[in-house]
């Protein structure tokens, strides 16, 4: 049988790989006959146009080695101790990726490669947010570093501790901001940390370079913050002489800690920092939904908004992707959906103690000066607790512990001896693995449900009418530069109890897209009115996107989910075949573009 010309040339390069194969090569894990024939494939199409492009018969550079099993030697995801396999430094002849799976497309950074950083216009600082590197370069795989009999660290709210813990953490943060500012364990350097992973300074892996990695607006955003926190913490406590330290948090969701703490506005504390909002100082009740504009209600009147924001976000928010944000994966560009918590009370606590008179609320509004500010710290470990007390909630709630992506993603931070240790996200899922829990703080958020104004049908049909008989038709993509109102059509209704136990309605807000240099927010409604909107605390109030300005290079494109099960049945509304929903800008009018907005089901499960 003779072998056509065109073919030559594929089947010689094959059985080059095959001789470069180790004998012990387990092949079931290496490639299949239908992967090795759509290579085949590939480099004979590639062939056939290489008249047409030669850039296009650089066929090798688009795949590298396939991952190997876990216990291999070699991990391609990231790279094992000083043996950094950079496929950019190896022969170009390499051997052919396969097409990955699930399990092969987990987050993984090059610690050894940063970048500077984008920042957003009229920043304070410069582009370099890049840790130091030891020398030679080197590091080691995150061990559970609590001793299985050690006492649990117990971390507590700032409303119920004594003067010796504040004591402590005002020595520990004095001694942390007195080491030199190349040490990596410095306040210094450990608040460039956050720049670095926040606003671009890493890049995805092979070969993915040229997308730039965000923990936040992902399922990267709460695993990140608590292992930042984990180590920060651990070398508080290595200063300070005491192992059994822990950080205490800000409990804004209680009554108690609707103000910031008092411990912070000492000005001979190290805890004091100059660039906060002065018109926030205590007693000054927290706006947990705060969008740059005060609300001028009365404090009961802002507690009761608070709480009902709180309910929103947690019980709400009945799955993981609700309320951790969306996957992202290998190849994927940052930002895919931002969980409910980040959106708010992260973003907005964020912005509400940034300084108004700086460029961009410097420092705690904006993330790449943000862990300059002491309180960043209490404020992340009670947004760590949040998670914690997410899957207490029941009803089958869970993260993604399933998702090898997720579990496998890794992170890099300096311990309280200067090592700098790789850690993984499954490193970070039981906070007593990790040792330390939190103390019982009382919720009363967990039970307050937002009331309805209980518009009647009568009102509502006309609405739909207006809306329908509209000379203005609302065509997406839809710019945001006024109060907008839709119909969206339900894909199911009248679901069982078993149904909406198994799967959350969630209304999909997708293709936002805006600068990344701005600050957006909006609020939705759902089956309300635009010439009387409801409040925070009202049940058509279904939530808020947040967004703070990362850089000035480029768009951001994400996405915005709400779970809508428990709105509809207050509503009384769901033997309807479509619903009214609402947006309405707050920040950044004009400046954002909604793609579409749709409902889908998650499993809850």
């Amino acid at each position: 049988m003779t072998i056509p010309s065109k073919l030559i040339l594929p089947l010689l390069f094959a059985l080059v790989i095959l001789l470069l194969i180790p004998l012990n090569t387990n092949f079931s894990n290496f490639f299949t006959i239908e992967t090795f024939s759509n290579f085949l494939s590939s480099f004979h199409e590639k062939s056939n146009h290489q008249s047409n492009n030669k850039q296009e018969s650089n066929v090798v550079q688009s795949f590298k080695p396939s991952r190997k099993s876990s216990n291999s030697r070699y991990d391609y995801i990231g790279f094992k101790n000083i043996e950094d396999l950079d496929p950019s430094s190896i022969n170009p002849l390499v051997l052919p990726e396969l097409p990955r799976t699930s399990q092969h497309r987990a987050i993984s950074i090059n610690a050894s490669k940063c970048f500077p950083v984008d920042l957003p216009n009229h920043a304070i600082t410069n582009t370099n947010c890049c840790p130091p590197l030891p020398s030679p370069y080197k590091f080691k795989d995150f061990k559970d570093y609590a001793p299985s009999n050690s006492p649990l660290r117990v971390r507590k709210p700032f409303h119920l501790i004594d003067e010796e813990l504040i004591a402590k953490f005002e020595k520990g943060i004095a001694l942390m901001k007195a080491l030199p500012e190349d040490d990596p364990r410095s306040f210094y350097q450990q608040s460039k940390i956050h720049c670095a992973y926040c606003n671009g300074a890493y890049h995805q892996q092979y070969p993915f370079e040229n997308l730039k990695v965000d923990i936040h607006r992902s399922w990267l955003f709460f695993p990140f913050h608590r292992m930042y926190l984990y180590f920060f913490e651990r070398i508080l406590g290595n200063l300070i002489g005491d192992p059994n330290f822990a950080i205490p948090f800000w409990s804004w969701d209680s009554i108690e800690g609707m103000q910031i703490p008092k411990h912070f506005t000492r000005l001979n504390s190290s805890l004091y920092h100059k660039l906060r909002d002065k018109n926030h100082m205590p007693p000054h009740v927290v706006d947990l939904n705060y969008k740059l504009k005060e609300n001028y209600v009365s404090a009961n009147k802002q507690i009761s908004f608070n709480f009902a924001t709180m309910y929103r976000q947690m019980v709400l928010a009945s799955t993981k992707e609700l309320f951790m944000g969306s996957p992202l994966r290998l190849g994927d560009e940052s930002h895919p959906g931002i969980g409910s918590v980040e959106s708010a009370p992260h973003n907005t606590m964020h912005s509400w103690v940034g300084a108004s008179e700086t460029p961009n609320r410097e420092d705690m509004g904006t993330f790449y000066t943000a862990a300059r500010d002491p309180l960043f710290y209490p404020h992340h470990s009670n947004l760590d607790r949040m998670w914690v007390m997410w899957k207490n909630l029941g009803e089958g709630r869970k993260d993604y512990s399933d998702d090898l992506d997720w579990l496998e993603s890794t992170f890099f931070f300096y311990d309280e001896n200067a090592n700098l240790v790789r850690v993984k996200i499954r490193d970070s899922i039981d906070t007593i693995k990790l040792g330390y829990v939190y103390e019982d703080v009382n919720m009363p958020w967990l039970n307050f449900k937002p009331t309805s104004k209980r518009k009647s049908k009568e009102l509502r049909e006309a609405k739909i009418a207006k809306i329908l008989s509209s000379r203005e038709k609302i065509f997406f993509p839809l710019v945001l530069d006024s109060i907008k109102s839709v119909i969206v059509k339900r894909p199911k209704k009248l679901r069982s109890k078993v149904e909406k136990e198994q799967e959350e309605e969630v209304l999909v807000i997708e293709g936002i897209e805006f600068g990344s240099d701005k600050s957006i927010a909006f609020d939705v409604h759902v089956d309300d009115v635009e010439d009387d909107l409801s409040d925070p605390d009202q049940v058509e109030f279904v939530g808020s996107f947040v967004s703070l300005h990362h850089g000035h290079n480029g768009k951001t494109s994400t996405s915005f989910k709400v779970g809508i099960s428990k709105v509809l049945e207050n509503l009384n509304v769901d033997v309807d075949d479509d619903l009214v929903v609402t947006l309405v800008p707050k920040v950044g009018e004009g400046e954002v573009c909604i793609g579409n907005i749709m409902i889908e089901f998650l499993p809850k499960y």
